[in-house]
């Protein structure tokens, strides 16, 4: 079945990159993951073989009469459920009824982002996820510059992400564009949301506009006396811009504002 751009679906098919991902996720037979976009079940396949429970997210419907059929022996066993949904749309406490739960997957490019901010953010969040994104973006997260950003500081935030292996292009069905990468993130079991609140409403504004520096961004957004508290904690360089400061004192700048 051809792949529609507008699902941004490239079906990864190269068998040492699919159990890359298995054992990125360490799953055992007594897990629960969550799989998003499955495509043709190449990756479903290797992720039923842990013995684990899988639930597979899919948006295009075309797609799921091929996977009930592949599939039938583990939807009949109870080891797998196919869902036809957007994944933006669904409640993770309600698909697993509040199990403990992973999300091992290759998600679309284009809704990286917005993935990864709904999973981390949720009440009911993973245990670990173990991504396929871009080349780029996982070099983001992972900070691989030395550079922090929203992306990279939203996900340390709620865990550590690991970056596993490059993935080249000619490893999906179509060839994406640009590499790819498999990024791993282990996530924090406890997060003080009202820290939370604070930590999201300071990194924004911080990174507001990137050619200022951080404590010209700041002063928008606070009074010049909590920002005066936030470099003076710190001890912080006045000229400071908010991409050299590093996850613990993000942390530690969101406390002085609780």
């Amino acid at each position: 079945m051809k792949a529609k751009k507008s699902l941004g679906q490239n079906f990864l098919k190269v068998e040492k990159y699919l159990n890359k991902m298995v054992e990125a996720g360490e799953l055992t037979s007594t897990d629960l993951v969550i799989e998003i976009g499955p495509g043709h079940g190449d990756l479903t396949e290797k992720i039923l073989l842990t013995g684990t429970t899988l639930i597979c997210i899919e948006k295009d419907r075309e797609l799921i009469p091929l996977l009930e059929e592949k599939f039938h022996n583990h939807i009949k066993e109870g080891k797998l459920q196919i869902i036809e949904k957007d994944v933006l749309e669904t409640d993770p406490y309600e698909i697993t009824k509040g199990k403990p739960y992973k999300i091992v997957a290759n998600i679309p490019f284009y809704i990286t982002g917005a993935i990864i901010e709904k999973f981390l953010s949720e009440k009911h969040r993973p245990e670990k996820m173990v991504l396929v994104t871009q080349k780029e973006v996982a070099e983001r997260i992972v900070e691989k510059d030395g550079k922090s950003s929203i992306l990279s500081l939203s996900v340390k935030f709620f865990g550590e992400p690991k970056f596993v292996t490059i993935i080249p292009k000619g490893a999906f069905v179509p060839s994406p564009k640009v590499d790819s990468a498999i990024v791993l993130i282990n996530v924090s079991e406890n997060i003080n949301k009202n820290l939370e609140k604070k930590f999201f409403d300071l990194i924004h504004a911080a990174f507001a506009h990137k050619r200022k520096q951080m404590r010209s961004n700041l002063v928008i957004r606070y009074s010049e006396n909590k920002v005066n508290v936030i470099f003076q904690k710190l001890d912080l360089d006045p000229k400071i811009r908010a991409e050299k400061i590093k996850i613990a004192q993000w942390v530690e700048a969101a406390k002085t504002l609780l």
